[in-house]
């Protein structure tokens, strides 16, 4: 897999995290116990840090990057969809961002918060906890996000996670 130092920022994969061989970690980058990095995801940690929990799964071909002012930080039990675009923002524990979802600089999405799929959450927004953000730009919606839905996606990442350190093999 394609691990880079850049300068002395060196990534920190926790050894229980599964990050497939063809996702790329750069810089100042760690990643928690238990969490995943799936194909053709990048993390670019140059500018600042990307601080990754947990038992959080970074779907395919999701793109996390951070300016020289913000960090980009997950925290514990969340799912990063698919194709999804998170930049110099804070994701507490417990959240859910949908695929092909864009999440800006500032943005804090709370604890238990759920941003829809598709969704633009723009620059310096706040996403309370239990709420659901969705559109484009993206909307607040009060007490609408359903925990189980994150708590459900989690579990089945770390599973999986657990197969494929098991048993993924290159056959070509």
């Amino acid at each position: 897999m394609p691990i880079y130092a850049l300068g002395d920022l060196t990534p920190t994969i926790h050894p229980t995290a599964f990050v497939h061989p063809d996702a790329v970690i750069i810089g100042d980058v760690t990643i928690g116990a238990e969490s995943t990095v799936w194909p053709g995801a990048v993390l670019r940690g140059d500018e600042g840090s990307i601080v990754i929990g947990a038992r959080t799964s970074v779907q395919d071909n999701s793109v996390l990057h951070t300016t020289v002012d913000s960090p980009t930080i997950v925290g514990d039990d969340c799912v990063v969809g698919h194709m999804v675009h998170l930049e110099g923002c804070t994701i507490e524990s417990g959240c859910l961002i949908g695929n092909a979802s864009v999440v800006l600089h500032r943005v804090v999405v709370h604890s238990g918060a759920v941003v829809g799929a598709n969704a633009v959450v723009l620059n310096d927004t706040d996403v309370p906890s239990g709420a659901l953000a969705v559109g484009t730009p993206a909307v607040i919606k009060l007490d609408r996000a359903r925990p189980a839905d994150t708590a459900d996606g989690v579990a089945t990442y770390v599973a999986r996670g657990h197969r494929y350190r098991a048993e993924l093999r290159r056959v070509d």
